[in-house]
């Protein structure tokens, strides 16, 4: 499994892309969250990794929760889809496939149905069904996506919010998510090959403390995301992911 980081960046970077990333999957490409701009992060992250990726090859979403630095690309990236499935009908497009808990699935069509739900191809109107083919993952059940096995869990971010376990049957992604600082979360995390945890300020967030005074074989696994443009890498022996870095899990 091969994961390449697409945004590092926290809600108010002006020098990254927001925290995502892109799975080379047994069945297709996985994106994990899809921020501003992400048409961008994954064009320039695939061509430095040499993937030969873009919209039209990734058919799967898992989305997080619904902050605009996560979710905010979901309206360009839906959009295009639909553009080139008209235009290409032949090329038999799927509609994507997105991912998400109930929670925010309930709230999603509320969140992009004013830029979206409008006369569209000669029809007077628009659905979420139109633009993503909504798939729901539940805390406590496994999940398939692109072959890959997917478990989530709830953090206790301030909007419905959950941390993902990624495995293809070898190796496993942990993946944090937005989340304070809770050791139940670290350890649900902690059978993971890798975990990408959450850096952050401020009380719905985990700070470096925290996660230096974690354990040696925890801390040598962690790799840091959702950083503020100015995190000091000095503070802390856990690395810091950077934006086109492929991270190898065997």
């Amino acid at each position: 499994m091969r994961v390449l980081i697409t945004g590092v960046g926290d809600a108010f970077t002006s020098r990254h892309f927001g925290s995502s990333a892109l799975i080379d999957a047994p069945q297709g490409y996985v994106l994990i969250d899809c921020p501003d701009l992400v048409h961008r992060a994954v064009r320039e992250a695939g061509d430095a990794a040499g993937w030969n990726v873009d919209a039209s090859r990734i058919h799967d979403i898992i989305l997080t929760h619904i902050h605009g630095d996560h979710c905010n690309g979901l309206e360009s990236f839906g959009f295009l889809r639909r553009v080139m499935r008209i235009k290409n009908p032949r090329a038999n497009l799927p509609i994507p496939r997105l991912h998400t808990t109930k929670p925010v699935a309930d709230r999603l069509w509320d969140r992009l149905a004013p830029a979206m739900d409008g006369p569209f191809d000669g029809r007077p109107a628009s659905s979420l069904d139109d633009y993503y083919d909504l798939r729901l993952v539940t805390p406590g059940r496994h999940a398939t996506v692109a072959g890959l096995t997917i478990d989530c869990r709830f953090t206790h971010h301030p909007v419905p919010t959950i941390g993902l376990m990624i495995s293809n049957g070898a190796a496993t992604l942990g993946w944090s998510g937005d989340t304070p600082y809770e050791p139940e979360h670290i350890d649900w995390l902690s059978p993971a090959d890798v975990i990408v945890h959450e850096c952050n300020v401020g009380p719905t967030h985990t700070p470096i403390d925290r996660l230096n005074a974690l354990p040696d074989d925890l801390r040598t696994k962690m790799r840091l995301i959702h950083l503020t443009d100015d995190f000091d890498p000095s503070t802390t022996d856990i690395p810091p992911l950077h934006e086109r870095q492929v991270i190898k899990l065997t």
